[in-house]
């Protein structure tokens, strides 16, 4: 009878070990994709402070102008007058190409996330049904196995039963 049991003993043990991996595999799947979804969200958080942060050049409203721009004798009155307004009529058209790009690029950022959530709602919805369509294949699976494994206990419990009395 020692011998009956061993013979039992190590394939239930394999095959509980093949289930415990399974699972485990199941979570680091389940993991991974967290995972990857909290990398989408931090790549998207990024280009948008890239895109909505201070360009390079300019810190707080004011220009840096490199000093070999920079001219080293000073112009005439008039000239320095006219070169003042040329420089604020720049600034002006510069300070409202500026905003308008902002502008566009949080519109731009705004209809993306938009679209994102759009889609991850229908790619939602999509994995829901899927997770459905699975659920109820290895329901029935389980059903039929239960089934079968009862049918197996029943069986052996009534052999031991006709042994004992025979």
């Amino acid at each position: 009878m020692r011998r009956s049991s061993l013979r039992w003993t190590i394939p239930l043990f394999l095959g509980i070990q093949v289930l415990l991996l399974w699972l485990q595999g199941v979570q680091i799947h389940r993991q991974n994709q967290v995972l990857q979804g909290l990398r989408n969200d931090i790549q998207t958080l990024a280009d948008s402070l890239l895109s909505s942060g201070p360009s390079s050049g300019e810190v707080e409203g004011e220009q840096f102008v490199p000093s070999s721009f920079q001219s080293t004798q000073p112009p005439a009155k008039d000239e320095n007058q006219m070169a003042v307004l040329g420089a604020q009529e720049e600034q002006d058209a510069t300070a409202k190409e500026l905003q308008v790009s902002r502008d566009s690029g949080r519109k731009a950022v705004a209809e993306a996330r938009e679209a994102q959530s759009k889609l991850s709602w229908e790619e939602n919805a999509r994995k829901a049904s899927e997770a459905r369509k699975i659920q109820a294949a290895s329901g029935s699976w389980q059903r039929w196995s239960l089934w079968a494994l009862a049918l197996v206990v029943a069986a052996l419990g009534g052999r031991a039963i006709l042994r004992r009395r025979g």
